[in-house]
């Protein structure tokens, strides 16, 4: 009888944690909302990586694209968790210029570009001199 309450007790605390854990565990985020950014000081796929790694670490944050050439970050993002001055302001603290050019839907995106932000985007070159300890030419930051 003892056992059996110790097994049930075993099997109770189990069944909680994995819900408490299953709820803790983020969902991945959706884009209801674009910010095109104009983002200045990007040269190479270093760069692209810093700037992604920054935006990827904002909770709503669902794809990030960045074309080092053109100078544009783009970022896709659900609008109830963060405001797009706020991705303009940790690529600043990533160490670029940047500010929000426009705003648009997932809808408008596709419409201008014919693809959805996130699923391909444009390729980076070039480097930047060992600025952030190397350069990454290659594929598309997403």
């Amino acid at each position: 009888m003892k056992n059996r309450i110790i097994n049930t007790a075993l099997v109770l605390t189990a069944i909680v944690f994995l819900a408490l854990l299953a709820v803790r565990v983020r969902a991945g985020a959706t884009a209801d909302s674009v910010a095109v950014l104009k983002t200045a000081g990007m040269t190479c796929g270093s760069c692209a990586d810093r700037i992604t790694t920054a935006l990827r670490g904002i909770k709503g944050v669902a794809a990030t694209e960045v074309d080092t050439e053109g100078g544009w970050v783009i970022v896709g993002y659900d609008t109830r968790a963060v405001r797009p001055e706020a991705l303009a302001e940790n690529v600043k603290k990533a160490g670029f210029a940047s500010a929000v050019q426009e705003v648009v839907t997932p809808e408008e995106y596709r419409r201008v570009t014919g693809r959805d932000v996130g699923a391909s985007g444009p390729g980076r070159q070039g480097c930047c001199g060992n600025r952030n300890g190397g350069c990454g030419a290659g594929t598309t930051t997403r």
